[in-house]
């Protein structure tokens, strides 16, 4: 029987000063902030551990102290073309914490001087407000509010010091999740009537940065499980996978990247004063990649990523998507723009993530309108003409929202006759079949594209956009898709 992790594995740094309160200790803050972490500690760039805490009332806690914060990290992916794949110890975790079981201990954190950063990540809805929450409860509902009375009760234990503040790293997959966090949490300062000097001491001395994050974390590997065990030799109950790719762009004062120097490892880092041009290329590039392709070809047949970036016409269409029509309307340097462009091919083909396109395409239309369309009016408006593989995806995205219900609910039907569930807003869902029942294309595409509560605006605005959206609906409707693209 193979002995536990935690009776193998030198624990190197998980016993130096709690630097770091992490607020969630889910898979992925274990495969990015924490691996960024071990990183920085190997490297002599800091010296400090993390508490994991367990925002909710189940969670994790156990199974890390039972490991005593140990466990392993296995990124894989392709690089160059190459497979390649990395396992890493991290040994950063100095202990779990609930303190929905012991609030004490949770509340002595914040009396350490030790701490200096605090990692969340509470998914989208934990930054948030709730009506209700009083500085009385021991542990309001809301995230915020667990914030404002944590930091309250250090303002106090430190009667006001203002080398006592601290700096958050929100990475919940909200816009503006730094200054959103902040708002809350003043709001509820203000709710509360706490003072005023309390208020200005946290304003001056904690900053709430906005970040953006980026990697794919495929979890416990359950069906490669014994295998990893039997490799490592030792028993792992923590073990998490991810893709190799990571980055981590945060909107901070200059004085933070000492504090916190994570941008001078192996890591992806970049500190910026401004994260709106790397969230846009995110956006544009990497989700709306997936999104201008994964509708086209579901309807033609694939049902993975990995798929269709073998494909050789897909392949061709999405580069060219990228490079000829994406690229040129992000305000990046052109180099840097290529770079990460090439990462995401790789990352699409990655080998060991089964990424589904149905999975992708869900609520499809919000998705285009806000990773997409943005690029479809830009090219219009900077170069005169339109981006015609953008109006090729809209077209596509029109094919894959023929609809009709059923007992299962909503389907489609793909080129090969078989049905597919598509999964978006029943008002959404309701108007797209009662277009394709009652119109023929040419009706359909004008009613379509000036329903401005579908994209926003009235679509029929944007010079040739009707006519173009509707040649290529007609084409994929007579010919397919594949014939379709080939004409591109």
């Amino acid at each position: 029987m193979l002995k536990n992790i935690k009776d193998v594995v030198e624990k190197k740094f998980g016993n130096r000063k709690e630097m770091i309160l992490q607020y969630g200790e889910g898979n992925f803050l274990r495969a990015f902030c924490d691996w960024m972490v071990e990183e920085a500690n190997e490297e002599g760039l800091i010296e400090g551990s993390i508490v994991l805490v367990q925002p909710i009332s189940f969670g994790m806690v156990d199974k890390i102290n039972e490991q005593e914060g140990l466990y392993t990290l296995i990124m894989r992916g392709l690089e160059n073309g190459e497979k390649v794949e990395r396992t890493k110890v991290i040994t950063s975790v100095s202990r779990g914490l609930n303190p929905f079981e012991d609030y004490e201990g949770y509340m002595k954190l914040a009396e350490s001087e030790d701490l200096k950063i605090v990692i969340s990540n509470t998914t989208e809805a934990g930054i948030s407000y709730v009506a209700g929450d009083v500085l009385e409860d021991q542990l309001p509902k809301a995230f915020p509010a667990k914030v404002l009375k944590f930091l309250y009760h250090r303002y106090n234990h430190f009667h006001g010091d203002k080398e006592r503040g601290l700096l958050f790293l929100p990475v919940e997959l909200i816009d503006n999740n730094g200054p959103e966090l902040r708002r809350i949490v003043l709001q509820y300062a203000k709710e509360w009537n706490l003072p005023e000097e309390f208020i200005q001491w946290m304003e001056e001395t904690c900053y709430f940065a906005n970040t953006l994050v980026d990697r794919i974390v495929t979890g416990y590997p359950r069906d490669e499980v014994k295998e990893y065990h039997e490799k490592f030799g030792y028993e792992d109950n923590l073990l998490v996978t991810s893709e190799v790719f990571n980055l981590w762009v945060i909107e901070a004062p200059k004085k933070y990247e000492t504090l916190f120097p994570i941008h001078k490892t192996r890591a992806n880092v970049i500190f910026t004063d401004d994260v709106r041009p790397y969230k846009k290329r995110k956006v544009r590039i990497l989700n709306g990649g997936h999104t201008s392709t994964v509708l086209a070809a579901y309807l033609a047949g694939h049902d993975y990523v990995g798929q269709f970036i073998e494909d050789e016409v897909f392949n061709g269409f999405l580069r060219s998507l990228i490079f000829e029509e994406i690229i040129p309307t992000i305000d990046l340097p052109k180099d840097e723009l290529k770079e990460f462009a090439e990462a995401v091919f790789e990352r699409f083909g990655n080998p060991y993530i089964k990424h589904r396109l149905l999975d992708i395409s869900l609520n499809s239309v919000s998705k285009f309108t806000a990773r997409c369309l943005p690029t479809l009016l830009d090219f219009e408006k900077e170069n005169g003409r339109l981006p015609e593989r953008m109006v090729f995806s809209l077209a596509a995205l029109l094919k894959f929202y023929q609809v009709e219900k059923k007992e299962e609910g909503y389907v489609g039907v793909r080129e090969n006759g078989e049905t597919y569930p598509v999964k978006d807003d029943e008002d959404k869902l309701v108007y797209f079949e009662k277009v394709w029942k009652e119109m023929a294309l040419p009706e359909l595409v004008k009613d379509v594209l000036g329903k401005e509560d579908l994209w926003q605006r009235n679509l029929l605005e944007v010079p040739g956009l009707y006519e173009a959206t509707l040649k290529h609906l007609e084409k994929i409707t007579e010919d397919g898709v594949i014939s379709t693209l080939k004409a591109l």
